[in-house]
């Protein structure tokens, strides 16, 4: 059998610790039968031979640039089979001045809503809030999340703009508050995939930092992830 090949492609913003994130998943990769293959730039999605002969691309990119040659060899190779996924920032606040990236994932950050006013002190967790991760009925029977319930985090709860053509597996709710512009609930999607060609993607939004990423549900959904966006014999 031939080996599987990961490609772990990781930097931009230092405030998502792209190398800690990345680091803590390398051996689940490497113990499930993976070569890896780490890049810390986006210039390796330039390589087209590199990444017909990847089978999984691993990206923890927030913000950050890309150029035209860059996603017109990632997106080449979603579409004829390679898996595509990743976490938070890393995936779904990427390259935000790329109309052709969001349409690759379906799915772009917008913001974390933040705590009252007067309780923030210029710290990160001003845009922590208590928040719950909702499975869908699809996520109940999906391979990424069955058997996961319904779970809470205290952490950046993502408010996501997307479109139709991602498979939502999980949710979360933005409620009304008083110091908030809006005027009603808002759910976003929390977990999602989304088949582009021959290519499976995955999508995880919790995950700003290191011990969310150590919260086992969340563990779980993007190793389950990896292994279900990886490239398929049949493209299926």
């Amino acid at each position: 059998m031939t080996q599987k090949r990961a490609l772990v492609v990781r930097g931009g913003w230092e405030g998502h610790q792209p190398v800690e994130a990345t680091e803590l998943f390398l051996p689940f990769l490497r113990s499930n039968g993976y070569a890896v293959r780490v890049e810390e730039s986006t210039e390796i999605y330039a390589d087209a031979v590199e990444l017909a002969a990847t089978d999984l691309v691993v990206q923890c990119v927030t913000m950050s640039e890309i150029t035209r040659e860059q996603l017109a060899g990632l997106t080449s190779a979603v579409v004829a089979g390679t898996g595509f996924t990743g976490w938070h920032g890393g995936i779904a606040d990427s390259f935000r001045a790329s109309s052709d990236y969001l349409h690759l994932v379906g799915g772009q950050f917008a913001t974390h809503p933040g705590k009252e006013p007067c309780e923030r002190r210029g710290a990160a967790d001003d845009n922590f809030l208590p928040h719950t991760i909702t499975l869908t009925e699809a996520g109940r029977a999906h391979p990424v999340t069955a058997g996961i319930e319904d779970f809470a985090l205290d952490t950046e709860q993502y408010w996501v703009l997307h479109d139709d053509l991602i498979d939502v597996l999980a949710t979360t709710t933005h409620p009304t508050r008083p110091w908030q512009p809006w005027h009603r609930p808002v759910t976003s999607p929390a977990v999602w995939t989304r088949r582009w060609g021959a290519g499976r993607i995955v999508v995880t939004t919790p995950g700003h930092s290191v011990d969310v990423l150590e919260h086992p549900h969340v563990r779980t959904i993007i190793e389950r992830g990896m292994l279900w966006a990886t490239r398929t014999a049949s493209g299926s």
